[in-house]
């Protein structure tokens, strides 16, 4: 049975002693944990500071103990004044945590999100890149958003996979036009054309990235925001049982 409502809707404090103190140890229990969590994030926090300290850049370290329900709101308020939000492989197998991080700075910002698994080292300066290219808007985002990575590397390879020539769609030349964009911007460009034989794009471009010894893959993000925990949940599965490669998605 529920506690009475005094005004406003708020419950009694329960009158018998058992209720009381089973409250109280949980309300101490909270209070214990975030007590941890809050040190557990300064003495992170410190060790960021002496990282960026040595690279004599300009930097921030901010830190947001929240509870779950406002996590993709203090991400989206970081990350909508900054370039890339990075979520590393703490925050990949955290099935409740990072969907919002995601929700908060690929889909509310506009942001790109830079992906990395474990294992996997996070450079913005790939040797060489895998463009995931199909013609949509997210994926030309995602080429907008990585230009300087591309123009900066050795060898850039645009792959689409079972493109069909069309004059709405992907053109005469499927990639050509990424291809010739890119080339404007100083980048390296090849295009690949593959073919899925009945298998899932994702794991198409995977493979191809491993025999092209791609550092990085670059694509674009899809899904309405009801589609987002999916989102996540594919990128999750592209990154597991693969070689650990950084994914950088823009939408």
């Amino acid at each position: 049975m529920s506690p009475p409502l005094l005004g406003d809707g708020i419950p009694a404090w329960p009158t018998q002693r058992a209720q009381a103190i089973a409250r109280l140890e949980k309300r101490y229990r909270e209070i214990e944990r975030f007590s941890q969590d809050a040190a557990s994030l300064e003495k992170i926090s410190k060790e960021i500071h002496k990282l960026l300290r040595a690279t004599w850049r300009c930097y921030d370290v901010n830190i947001a103990n929240c509870d779950q329900a406002s996590i993709g709101d203090a991400v989206r308020q970081s990350a909508i004044c900054n370039d890339l939000t990075i979520v590393g492989p703490a925050l990949l197998n955290d099935i409740n945590v990072g969907p919002l991080v995601i929700n908060g700075s690929l889909f509310d910002t506009g942001k790109p999100v830079l992906v990395v698994p474990e294992g996997a080292e996070a450079t913005l300066s790939p040797r060489r890149v895998l463009v995931g290219w199909d013609s949509r808007v997210e994926a030309s985002r995602s080429v907008r958003e990585a230009l300087d990575l591309l123009s900066g590397a050795e060898e850039v390879r645009v792959a689409l996979v079972d493109p069909v020539a069309t004059w709405t769609g992907s053109g005469a030349e499927p990639g050509a036009d990424v291809a010739a964009y890119l080339t404007r911007h100083g980048a390296r460009v090849s295009v690949d054309r593959r073919a899925s034989a009945g298998k899932p794009v994702a794991m198409v471009l995977a493979q191809h990235a491993v025999d092209t010894s791609a550092d990085i893959i670059v694509m674009g993000a899809y899904g309405s925001r009801r589609l987002r925990e999916r989102l996540f949940g594919g990128v999750t599965r592209w990154i597991v049982g693969k070689p650990p490669l950084p994914l950088f998605l823009a939408r």
